[in-house]
């Protein structure tokens, strides 16, 4: 089961702004997008706006692989 912050936008708010906000990530802002499909998508969002916002399970690192060990 999903648990969510509760946020309230605030003027100039934007998807990647609040998903750094909360992620330091800012390209995160499709998982919050997705919590809330009543909002409107707009570049920038309005003031009081409630937003769910879903708290991640993973840590959300940078992720790679190393190339194979030569010898």
């Amino acid at each position: 089961m999903t648990k969510y912050y509760s946020y309230v936008t605030k003027d100039n708010d934007r998807w990647d702004l609040i998903s750094y906000k909360f992620y330091k990530n800012p390209t995160l802002y499709e998982q919050i997008i997705k919590a809330n499909p009543d909002v409107k998508i707009e570049p920038v969002l309005n003031a009081g706006i409630k937003l769910k916002i879903p708290v991640l399970e993973e840590t959300q690192t940078i992720k790679f692989e190393l190339p194979p060990w030569k010898k």
